[in-house]
């Protein structure tokens, strides 16, 4: 009897630490290129990750370091951070009562969504109910992995949304908003430094840095950055510059540190379960879809304000195509999209904790 074959080594076990990021600097960059040529959302995130998650399955033994990770989660802090304007706050204040029932509704709709996925074995607990939150997908990541959701799967569900969402959302925009004679603005990768406002970004992510994790915040250098940049940028009037060369760095940086954590075992389980993620996606835009006729039918909202507004996620995507029409009313949809990512911000964590218990009972 012939002794059983050892199993063979992936390809880049044992291949040294230079020549496994030279090989993963290099499909990180052909995946986001690719990605921006289809104009699909989230292309310098996705396509590092995706590009991590390859060179995992094979064996990678590199891993991001720890400090750039957290600069990274703090310059996507700040990044929302500057987002925000106090206009989207007095749309809020004028229409209160409709944003927040539309927002706990939707946050019911993706719990639930979160419950039978977790119920059904399709997705551990905690890890369906952020896979599922509609809210900025970095963000939701980040968090969840700071509260013991598996970021990975988190991570899978997320971005798959956003493409879909934000396909879904660019298809129905073209019914009611002729884009053939919007050019889009070429990206400037080194624009000159403006040095109070880069200052003012390395400075907010530093603080966030440092103060996060001594006020024990959950995802501590996000969030540190997060309100301190949202402190001094509504209170203060400060202004950020956030260069495309530091957010490409900081998301690949994210993107690395999600994939790479990725093996054979998680992949083929996420394969497993794409068709009932597909279908939960595709059920989550369609009630938003409903929730988005109730606005125009009741309220008399124009119909692609209400669609943008009400859509589940990716919400820098959902901004770049209001920003096409002058009919479209941007401060109610930014205002819809930031009331309920600051809602999902403040009580994801303990509707995800209560689901997870409910479905260990």
């Amino acid at each position: 009897m012939e002794p059983a074959e050892s199993p063979r080594p992936e390809p880049l076990t044992g291949k040294p630490a230079w020549l496994q990021w030279l090989l993963l600097l290099f499909v990180s960059a052909l995946f986001s290129f690719l990605l921006e040529f289809a104009a699909l959302p989230g292309a310098l995130l996705i396509g590092p990750m995706l590009a991590a998650i390859v060179a995992g399955t094979y064996g990678a033994s590199v891993r991001a370091p720890k400090l750039g990770f957290a600069v990274g989660q703090a310059v996507v802090g700040v990044l929302i951070a500057s987002s925000l304007s106090p206009t989207i706050f007095l749309s809020f204040a004028a229409r209160w009562p409709l944003f927040l029932a539309v927002v706990l509704a939707t946050v019911a709709a993706s719990s639930f969504l979160g419950y039978l996925i977790s119920r059904w074995r399709i997705m551990p607990g905690s890890t369906a109910v952020w896979g599922s939150s509609p809210g900025a997908a970095t963000a939701m990541v980040l968090m969840a992995e700071a509260f013991g959701a598996d970021a990975r799967l988190v991570a899978f569900m997320q971005y798959l949304r956003v493409i879909f969402v934000t396909v879904a959302a660019a298809l129905i925009a073209r019914l009611w908003v002729d884009t053939s004679g919007v050019v889009v603005p070429p990206t400037i990768w080194f624009p000159p430094i403006e040095i109070l406002p880069f200052a003012a970004t390395v400075a907010v992510v530093a603080i966030g840095c440092l103060l996060g994790p001594l006020l024990r915040l959950p995802s501590p250098y996000f969030l540190g950055a997060l309100i301190v940049g949202t402190v001094l940028h509504l209170a203060g009037g400060v202004d950020f510059q956030l260069p495309e060369w530091l957010l490409a760095i900081s998301y690949a940086l994210i993107g690395w540190t999600i994939g790479l954590n990725f093996n054979r075992a998680i992949l083929r389980h996420a394969a497993r379960v794409l068709p009932q993620i597909v279908l939960s996606i595709l059920v989550m835009i369609a009630f938003c879809g409903g929730l988005a006729w109730l606005l125009v039918y009741e309220m008399g909202v124009d119909p692609l304000t209400a669609y943008l507004a009400t859509s589940p996620g990716g919400m820098d995507s959902v901004a770049i195509i209001a920003a096409a029409s002058d009919t479209i009313d941007i401060s109610f949809v930014m205002a819809l999209q930031t009331a309920r990512f600051l809602f999902v911000l403040v009580f994801g964590p303990p509707i995800a904790r209560m689901i997870a218990r409910l479905v260990k009972d």
